[in-house]
């Protein structure tokens, strides 16, 4: 799940994912970052969560990393073909 708060030309976009059965941690890594997995912080109710501040009318491609090696899109975006024969999630802020 993706929530998005825009103040001006920044928008704070917080990721959420819902636990699955045998997730112990979840990364995401997108295009604002170069693709530098980043650990997301697990809630008391078991979601992960992290907020990135990001450019108004910019979009990016992005996803979570789960348990080090799968690979997942987030539900609430569009998913786009990748590289690697999978598929990324594009954010348009």
């Amino acid at each position: 799940m993706v929530k998005l708060k825009q103040n001006g030309q920044k928008v704070w976009v917080t990721f959420t994912v819902s636990p699955l059965d045998g997730m112990d941690e979840v990364a995401i890594a997108g295009e604002w970052n170069e693709w530098v997995e980043e650990p997301m912080k697990q809630k008391k109710n078991g979601e992960y969560s992290i907020t990135k501040v990001l450019s108004a009318g910019t979009s990016f491609q992005f996803g979570y990393k789960c348990n080090g090696s799968e690979w997942m899109t987030d539900e609430a975006c569009p998913a786009v073909p990748s590289p690697f024969a999978s598929h990324n999630s594009l954010l348009e802020l």
